[in-house]
């Protein structure tokens, strides 16, 4: 009699990383909170925080915002805002204001980070959180996609394709690479529905560099048998690319590269080689808004600056009809296409894509330090929640770029030294007419209530901001 074949065992499922923070003392609307995925959370005791410190006797000088967590599983960062009593880790104190001194002048001075380790334990008034920490694969050796240098101890924790710091401090040099290998017909091997292959960059020369910044480098690049010129990206994540992270991040690209408008620079295509993410997009000749400003002395007359305000309203009202949200909008990424005539029409570039890049978790910890940039143009609810995602936000940002080219300055005051988070958190916009009195009352009155952000945006969607702005400045 045949016995009865031995069922193949199932492949055991790759092993997330998490952070958990279990309350060890202290009485909270949980005993752990665990986190799987890119965040940010933001400890205190506002209704909007969470974990919510409890408004008790026991927390008197727990601040309403008192500190920052930027947590990348398995990785985890702490930030105090220049809270009154402080946050201590371990026991020792990591951030604390003079008794003398205001929450506004504690927040010029600078307010120590720390990085958190298994076993940890944040104390903030009489609350105690342990740190506990699963780094799921382990990886001894690894090796850099580039270079081949040994990276071990960079990417524990974090399987999957990654570039040493030295690499990535030449973004330039690693595009380069990428054309070199299409150029040759080193397509790379279909896998994940592609996109790994270099079929998107086949057949482009470099002509210059148009920007760079903390992830990535643009240049200006020409297809040797069409001549069409578009925008070259490169994103390069700052830890492993884990097989998941990069498919969820290419998932959201697939819906930026669906989007047509007018009022769109066109995301054509996209590919992963390397370690490194790819990107062709429309070029649009007239720059950015940003570098139009400074040519401006920083300000565009009221026609102007309501004129392309409504034509980047018409190109967020088709994304947001498509389910797509841009999340960090700012003067940077609404680029001008030069008519014949000298005319500029404003094109909304990037979709989501710097977002989609972080809430994946390929660019490490972000959102302390240097490396959080300035969040001019970001709303209190992206800071307290990670993964706010309503159209909204663009308009209010939006609005913020318009306050901007009428007035030159921030919607917010962002002194010299303060820490800008603290100061998105707890900080209104400034009337416009308190910066320029000159704005026109009617238009001054639809930007303050467009930067209105509680208890819910002003204008909701781009097109009741459009219709606001064409009533208040009617052509």
């Amino acid at each position: 009699m045949s016995q009865p074949a031995t069922p193949t065992p199932s492949p055991t499922p790759t092993p997330t990383p998490t952070v958990t923070l279990t309350v060890a003392s202290g009485r909270l609307d949980r005993t752990a909170y665990v986190f799987e995925e890119r965040t940010t959370s933001v400890l205190g005791r506002s209704r909007e925080c969470s974990p919510r410190l409890p408004d008790d006797e026991h927390h008197r000088t727990v601040s309403r915002h008192h500190c920052l967590l930027d947590i990348n599983p398995p990785a985890i960062r702490v930030r105090d805002f220049g809270s009154l009593n402080g946050t201590y880790v371990n026991g020792r104190k990591i951030g604390q204001r003079a008794k003398d001194e205001t929450p506004e002048e504690a927040a010029a001075q600078t307010h120590p980070e720390h990085d958190l380790t298994d076993g940890d334990e944040i104390r903030i008034g009489d609350t105690v959180l342990r740190v506990d920490i699963h780094a799921g694969d382990t990886v001894s050796r690894a090796r850099c996609a580039k270079c081949a240098r040994e990276v071990g101890h960079e990417v524990a924790g974090r399987p999957g394709d990654y570039l040493c710091a030295a690499c990535q401090a030449q973004p330039a040099a690693m595009l380069r690479m990428l054309l070199d290998m299409a150029r040759s017909g080193d397509s790379g091997h279909p896998e994940h529905s592609g996109h790994s292959q270099l079929d998107a960059i086949a057949g482009y020369t470099l002509l210059q560099e148009l920007g760079r910044g903390g992830m990535g480098v643009v240049h200006l690049a020409r297809h040797e048998s069409s001549g069409k010129r578009v925008a070259l990206k490169v994103m390069l994540p700052r830890v492993a690319t884990r097989p998941e992270a990069r498919e969820r991040f290419l998932r959201e690209v697939a819906l930026t590269k669906a989007l047509r408008h007018p009022n769109i620079a066109a995301l054509e295509g996209s590919g992963f080689r390397g370690g490194v993410f790819f990107f062709t997009t429309e070029y649009c000749d007239g720059g950015g808004l940003d570098t139009l400003l400074r040519r401006s002395g920083g300000r565009l007359p009221v026609p102007e600056a309501v004129r392309l305000t409504r034509q980047a309203l018409a190109g967020l009202a088709h994304a947001h009809s498509q389910g797509v949200v841009h999340r960090d909008l700012s003067p940077s990424n609404i680029l001008l296409h030069k008519s014949a005539d000298g005319s500029l029409t404003a094109k909304i570039s990037d979709f989501g894509l710097a977002k989609a890049f972080d809430r994946a978790g390929l660019s490490g910890l972000t959102r302390t330090g240097e490396a959080a940039g300035k969040p001019w143009f970001m709303l209190a609810r992206q800071v307290i929640n990670f993964k706010d995602s309503r159209p909204g936000g663009d308009v209010w940002a939006l609005a913020a770029c318009l306050y901007t080219m009428l007035t030159g300055a921030h919607p917010r005051n962002f002194p010299r030294g303060e820490d800008p988070w603290r100061i998105v958190l707890e900080s209104p916009a400034v009337p416009v007419r308190d910066r320029d009195p000159s704005v026109p009352r009617p238009l001054a009155d639809v930007i303050d209530r467009a930067l209105r952000e509680k208890p819910d945006f002003g204008f909701p969607t781009a097109p009741e901001l459009e219709q606001a702005l064409q009533a208040a400045m009617p052509t």
